[in-house]
């Protein structure tokens, strides 16, 4: 590609149109607009009011989880009263029109799947549930506001172990199986619309990698510079809401 995709969504309606094989990849800008705060934004991101390695990591968790939970316990809170916004259900509605594949997303929130979406691959997993960090026991994320002792530590009701949330904590790997249909999805895709990302974070940031080797075509739906702006076919850089009702209107 060369280095001026276009930023016309009926660009992009035309591309699905001709797609074969669609897979959407998303990142935390998709549920800005639901009222979740990103990550890394300029003067608004988690991680400009908090050091993640101190309240994020594995280690944090095994060494202080009081300190842990004290950071994910209101986040929990926030996170599960959130509803899904219009660009998440224009990604259902791909998909129940046999326009998109499925949706990789780098969110913990559950927005898709409440959304509709069927086919979500969750690589950095998901609030939906915490384990028990000693005997694996398993807790829906109704449940889990009720485990928590005096000391404010989620304690596993059957084997009195630390309870942990089943996302990706920073120093841990990916999860095997997500990342390896991720990595399937998106060698066979088409084109790959990436949406709400800075795609700056590996190793999902080397998926689009993966579509433009096999000869795909990538799209970008995101505020901010990428390091695939020069790839890409297209890229809309408004807001993720009015760019995929644009091309939802475009389809029709």
């Amino acid at each position: 590609m060369g280095s001026n995709p276009s930023s016309d969504p009926e660009r992009l309606a035309e591309l699905i149109r001709a797609s074969r094989s669609t897979v959407a990849l998303t990142g935390a800008g998709i549920s800005v607009p639901s009222g979740i705060p990103d990550f890394r934004t300029s003067g608004k991101g988690i991680w400009e009011k908090v050091d993640p390695f101190e309240v994020a990591h594995i280690d944090a968790f095994r060494s202080d989880p009081a300190r842990f939970w004290d950071f994910y316990r209101p986040r929990f809170a926030m996170l599960g009263s959130k509803e899904p916004n219009a660009a998440h259900r224009a990604l259902a509605e791909l998909e129940r029109r046999g326009l998109l594949e499925a949706v990789i997303t780098q969110n913990i929130d559950r927005l898709h799947r409440r959304a509709g979406s069927r086919r979500v691959i969750e690589v950095h997993g998901s609030i939906e549930t915490s384990s028990c960090y000693e005997c694996a026991a398993s807790y829906r994320l109704e449940e889990v506001d009720e485990l928590f002792d005096d000391a404010g530590v989620a304690i596993c009701r059957e084997c009195g172990g630390h309870v942990r949330p089943d996302v990706v904590l920073f120093g841990e790997l990916l999860p095997v199986q997500a990342m390896a249909e991720a990595e399937r999805l998106c060698e066979h895709a088409e084109l790959l619309l990436c949406v709400g990302s800075s795609l700056e974070v590996y190793p999902v940031a080397g998926l689009p990698s993966a579509t433009l080797e096999r000869g795909g075509q990538v799209a970008l739906v995101t505020k901010g510079p990428t390091p695939y702006d020069a790839d890409a076919a297209v890229k809309l850089a408004g807001d993720v809401v009015d760019e995929l009702e644009a091309v939802l209107a475009a389809l029709d």
